[in-house]
């Protein structure tokens, strides 16, 4: 009787035990734009409440594919996915942080900021119809500025990647021509270029190769100071990359909670917006209310104390307005 009893007790405190570490860790993965940022609230968060965030930064097709398969507490995809997939795989979605790609390029006696392009001379360059930098295209809207007849090398993400999603998912909307003949997603067949691997692929090959222009996260391009354009957006103005473009491109981009806020922030029709500025989003299991109201709880805490630290890494908070659409989201949906 005594060993039944030692037996049953044991396994109630392993239970308990189970419950208790299971309450103090959220595991995540997906994206790995918004990894450092991610990082950093859980660490603050940690510290205050002593719950242990995981995330893994695998990508935002591994994020969904875990979270479809219920390996994790929460996906993160810069990728949004339909109402009818949510739909389909019983998933919640919303936003949590705001970010961009960032067209830049190695030109020389050009500042950063200094060079224009509108969304046809882009096109054309990433298609390879646009061959030099001084094409007609492109001086008649730099008529300041001194372009040689040089070559242009297009450099594009060799790996698939939320960043290439956005970025082809705005000159497939922009430009019919891309639509037809390239099209978007997280890895297309470029035309013409050389690939580099991630972000810093990426920047590596435009800084070392004149006369290069490829695209890369407005985070990476401000921290490793790189020579950014201005582009022509959906209102007709030329605007920089930077807090208040994205913040723009936010605050009059349609999101809608009861779409679970499916939305492409590219050409967003602010007269300030950055137009190829695009959100990061998590996804949640539906069925799964006690760690999502977990998860929803770190969020929350994050949108409350985490916009400063956001800033810091060079990440776009949301919106109030947004903040306040999402909460709404979460309390239809019983996590709040």
């Amino acid at each position: 009787m005594k060993t039944i009893l030692m037996v049953v007790l044991a396994m109630a405190l392993m239970v308990f035990f189970t419950h208790a570490e299971a309450a103090e860790t959220l595991n995540g993965a997906g994206a790995t734009f918004p990894y450092p940022v991610y990082s950093a609230w859980a660490f603050d968060y940690n510290k205050i409440t002593g719950v242990q965030l995981n995330y893994q930064s695998i990508g935002s097709g591994g994020g969904v594919r875990q979270i479809t398969e219920r390996t994790v507490h929460f996906g993160a995809s810069d990728d949004p996915l339909r109402p009818e997939q949510l739909q389909k795989d019983r998933l919640l979605q919303f936003p949590a942080v705001i970010g961009g790609v960032v067209p830049v390029a190695n030109l020389e006696n050009v500042k950063p900021g200094e060079l224009k392009l509108d969304p046809e001379s882009l096109c054309k360059i990433f298609l390879g119809e646009i061959k030099f930098w001084d094409d007609p295209k492109i001086t008649k809207i730099n008529p300041g500025l001194k372009l040689s007849h040089s070559e242009i090398t297009v450099v594009y993400r060799s790996d698939g990647a939320g960043t290439t999603a956005i970025f082809t998912h705005y000159l497939s909307e922009t430009c019919p021509d891309w639509k037809s003949r390239v099209g978007e997603g997280k890895a297309v067949k470029f035309p013409v270029g050389i690939g580099g691997k991630g972000n810093e692929g990426v920047a590596n090959y435009v800084k070392r190769t004149a006369n290069a222009i490829g695209y890369v996260e407005f985070a990476y391009a401000k921290q490793n100071k790189l020579d950014y354009l201005q582009l022509k957006n959906r209102a007709g103005n030329f605007v920089e990359p930077g807090f208040e473009s994205f913040e723009d491109a936010a605050e009059t981009g349609d999101f809608d909670a009861k779409k679970d806020f499916y939305l492409w922030l590219t050409n967003a029709p602010g007269k300030g917006s950055w137009p190829i500025a695009g959100a990061t989003f998590i996804l949640l299991a539906k069925e799964k209310t006690d760690s999502n109201k977990n998860v929803v709880k770190f969020f929350d805490w994050a949108f409350k104390i985490g916009d400063n630290k956001a800033k810091e890494l060079v990440y776009v908070p949301l919106p109030k307005s947004l903040k306040d659409k999402v909460r709404a989201y979460w309390k239809t949906n019983g996590l709040q």
